[in-house]
C-alpha cells in the first residue's frame, strides 16, 4: 500500500473515534490529551459501486476492492514545533503520510474537555497550521544553511543557486504565516523542494466532526470550517463520529434504513474515504475474470507499464501491450464478449495513459 492519509488535529477532537469507525481497529479512545502516542494504522476499502457491477457481470469467486491506508496521529498542541506535547515526534509522523486529514471539532460537549478550554474551530485550524509552518520553516532554514555552505565550495553553482532562491522565496512567505501549498510555485520549484518533505505542501482535507443532530446539515461551527476550506481551497467532509461508531455495529440492511431515517444516502466515512482518495489524485482500474474481480489503485497520469507493475514487477519489466475496455462500454454491452464484438476492446502500448475505470488485461514476457 503506497498511499496513506494522516489523521491530525488537536487532542480530543475525535480523531481516534473516527479512525476506529474507519478501520474498526479498536484504537484506544479516552477523554484526555495524548491518548494516542504511537500512530495507529489501518487499511480501508474504497467505496465503489463499479466493483459490485463487474463482480456480478463476471460471476467471479472473489471481489477485492481498492484500498487506502489511514494513520491516526497523536494530537498536536500549541508549541508542538518546539517539542511541546512530544510534538517533534508527532510532526515526524506527519512527514510519512501523503495527505493530511485535519479533523476539526465542531460540537459542544461539556463532558469532552477541549485542550484550549473552548470550542473554536478556526482557532484550532490556525494552531495546527501554524505549528506545521514553524516545522517547515526549520526544515527550509536548515536547507538554506546547507546550500550556502555548498555554494562556497563548488564551481557548479547554477542548480544550487536555483534551489537557494526557491528556499528563500518559500521562507519569506512562511514568515508571513503562509503555508507552502498556498505559495505559487512552478513544477520545477516544487521538484527542488522534494527532499525537504514539507508538511504544509501536502494536500489537506478538513473533516468536520459534529454532534448527531447536525450530521446532515451541519451547524454554525462546521459552516465556518466549510467556508474556510472553500477559500483554501480544500475538500471538506461533514461527519459525526458517534453516528459512525453506531453504524459499524449494524448489519448492512439496518445500516441502510438508519441512514435513510437520518436523510443520508451514504455514511460520512464513505464520503471521507472518497475525499481522501480524490485528494491524493488517485484513480482505479480493474482486472476481472472467473477467479476474481480486483480494483487497483494508481496515481492519475500513470502509464500502462507502471500500472501493470502495481500487480507484479514482472508485468512492468516485460510489458508488451495492454488490452483494455472502458467500464461504461463493458456495462453497456453487458459482457466482455459482447463488448469485443462491438469493437470496444482496444490494444494499447507503453505510452498509454491509464483512465479511471479501465478494465485491463496485460500482455508481458519474462
Amino acid at each position: 500500500m503506497g498511499f496513506n492519509c494522516g489523521i491530525v488535529g488537536l487532542p480530543n477532537v475525535g480523531k481516534s473515534t473516527i479512525f476506529n469507525a474507519l478501520t474498526q481497529a479498536g484504537a484506544e479512545v479516552q477523554n484526555y490529551p495524548f491518548c494516542t502516542i504511537e500512530p495507529n494504522t489501518g487499511i480501508v476499502n474504497v467505496p465503489d459501486e463499479r466493483i459490485d457491477v463487474l463482480y456480478n457481470i463476471y460471476q467471479s469467486k472473489k471481489k477485492i476492492p481498492a484500498q487506502i491506508e489511514f494513520v491516526d496521529i497523536a494530537g498536536l498542541v500549541k508549541g508542538a514545533s518546539s517539542g511541546e506535547g512530544l510534538g517533534n515526534k508527532f510532526l515526524g509522523n506527519i512527514k510519512e503520510v501523503d495527505v493530511i486529514v485535519h479533523v476539526v471539532r465542531c460540537f459542544e460537549d461539556d463532558n469532552v474537555v477541549h485542550v484550549d478550554g473552548s470550542v473554536n474551530p478556526l482557532r484550532d485550524i490556525e494552531i495546527v497550521d501554524t505549528e506545521l509552518i514553524f516545522k517547515d520553516l526549520e526544515t527550509i532554514e536548515n536547507k538554506i544553511t546547507r546550500l550556502t555552505k555548498m555554494l562556497r565550495s563548488t564551481k557548479e553553482k547554477k542548480d544550487l543557486d536555483f534551489q537557494l532562491a526557491v528556499c528563500e522565496k518559500v521562507k519569506a512567505e512562511m514568515n508571513k504565516g503562509v503555508n507552502c501549498r498556498s505559495i505559487k510555485l512552478t513544477n520545477e520549484e516544487k521538484i527542488s523542494l522534494r527532499d525537504c518533505n514539507l508538511l504544509t505542501i501536502k494536500p489537506v482535507l478538513f473533516c468536520m466532526n459534529v454532534e448527531e443532530s447536525s450530521c446532515v446539515n451541519g451547524n454554525a461551527l462546521s459552516a465556518q470550517v466549510k467556508a474556510y476550506a472553500e477559500k483554501v481551497p480544500a475538500p471538506s467532509v461533514l461527519i459525526s463520529g458517534k453516528i459512525e461508531m453506531e453504524l459499524i455495529e449494524m448489519d448492512p440492511a439496518d445500516r441502510v434504513v438508519f441512514l435513510s431515517d437520518l436523510g443520508l444516502t451514504n455514511s460520512g466515512l464513505d464520503r471521507l474515504i472518497k475525499a481522501g482518495y480524490e485528494a491524493l489524485d488517485l484513480i482505479t482500474y480493474f482486472t476481472c475474470g472467473p477467479e476474481e474481480t480486483h480494483a487497483w489503485t494508481i496515481k492519475r497520469g500513470t502509464l500502462a507499464p507502471q500500472a501493470a507493475g502495481v500487480i507484479h514487477t514482472d508485468f512492468e519489466k516485460g510489458f508488451i501491450r495492454a488490452e483494455t475496455i472502458a467500464y461504461k462500454d463493458l456495462v453497456a454491452a453487458g459482457s466482455e464478449v459482447k463488448a469485443k464484438e462491438a469493437g470496444k476492446l482496444r490494444l494499447e502500448g507503453k505510452e498509454y495513459v491509464m483512465n479511471d475505470g479501465d478494465l485491463m488485461h496485460f500482455r508481458f514476457s519474462v
